[in-house]
């Protein structure tokens, strides 16, 4: 199911835009959530900057755990070889985070770059938490561009799924790749194995929702909406069996019994939206939802009433209580949670 997306900076339109134009800066932050995009655009940049076969005289790699900003420098100051730039990419290297000395040493650097380079600070496996207050920020928004990743918007995302799928020989419409979002998810770097192995399964051309489903592999807040609406439709064989599945998931009971809660808390309010004649994009609105997602949401709203919403939390939090409280078993508290509001 899909997550919240927070909003975009438009940093990453900038600099699509630019690099669509080969308007080139010499220094560069790559970050965000997408980590597709982040891996695919630096790709893009490489190829407009070092000519085929000479990556290995003019691209270099940085590891930030170990690198300096004085390794930095050295690295940047190297002429490039048969090519007309040096392309410089130090990774999870924490700006914010390094030396007082090697700020003040890097701020004087961005400010006389040499026009051969261009030097990139991706962040892949450390989080950018920039101090805008800082002189550093100021240097790198003078300099340079800071460019945020973000989860992309369902209407991209579906195009880009249907171009995916049909590189692979497949056909989809629309609402079956908002299906595959919400099963598994809106990052890109999740969904590309997950249209591979749909391709290969389907054996007819065009796709069906039964083949999404044969091999789609579903986040845990996909499983706990499909668990909570089969309990709200009173269908309770089904709940039991997705709850069996989601025990084989080996998630932590915990995790499990907090994403019911969340769940049960955007039921309600999306129960009470119904009742004050609100629609989908209010309840997407307040929870950050895709609206494939926020509908769906609606239609489970429709089948409860708001009595079995609030003792739907209720049930989850005293779970939520006992688990961390008590010694009782986690498997057998989640199955006495979805048993209670199944049969009351």
């Amino acid at each position: 199911m899909a997550r919240p997306k927070q909003k975009s900076d438009g940093s990453f339109e900038r600099f699509k835009a630019e690099l669509k134009e080969k308007k080139l800066r010499r220094l560069y932050v790559l970050h965000g959530e997408e980590v597709y995009l982040r891996q695919y655009y630096l790709g893009r940049l490489r190829e407009l900057l070092i000519p085929p076969g000479l990556e290995a005289f003019n691209d270099k790699l940085l590891e930030g755990k170990e690198v300096t900003a004085r390794d930095i420098i050295a690295a940047a100051d190297c002429f490039p070889m048969m090519s007309e730039h040096t392309l410089v990419v130090v990774r999870d290297y924490d700006l914010f985070k390094a030396n007082e000395a090697d700020r003040t040493a890097l701020m004087d650097y961005f400010a006389d770059l040499p026009e051969y380079l261009c030097l990139v600070f991706l962040y892949d496996l450390v989080p950018y938490k920039p101090d805008a207050r800082t002189k550093l920020a100021g240097a790198l928004k003078e300099h340079g561009l800071v460019v945020d990743f973000p989860r992309q918007e369902q209407e991209h995302l579906v195009d880009w799924i249907v171009r995916r799928f049909k590189a692979a020989g497949k056909s989809v419409d629309s609402e079956l790749a908002k299906h595959l979002i919400f099963l598994c998810g809106d990052l890109m770097q999740n969904l590309i194995p997950e249209i591979g192995k749909i391709a290969a399964y389907a054996k007819g051309q065009r796709l069906t929702k039964a083949d999404i489903d044969a091999v789609a592999t579903p986040q845990l807040d996909a499983v706990v909406f499909q668990l909570s609406d089969a309990l709200g439709a009173k269908q309770y064989d089904k709940a039991l069996s997705i709850l069996a599945d989601l025990l084989h998931m080996q998630e932590p009971v915990q995790v499990i019994t907090a994403a019911l809660g969340k769940y049960f808390r955007q039921l309600y309010a999306a129960r009470v939206a119904l009742e004050g004649r609100r629609t989908a994009d209010d309840v997407a609105g307040v929870w950050k939802l895709h609206p494939f997602v926020a509908s769906k949401l609606m239609d489970a709203a429709r089948r409860v009433d708001g009595a079995w919403c609030r003792r739907a939390l209720r049930r989850a939090a005293e779970t939520d209580i006992a688990l961390k409280t008590t010694g009782v078993d986690p498997e057998q508290a989640l199955t006495g949670l979805v048993l209670s509001l199944a049969y009351g």
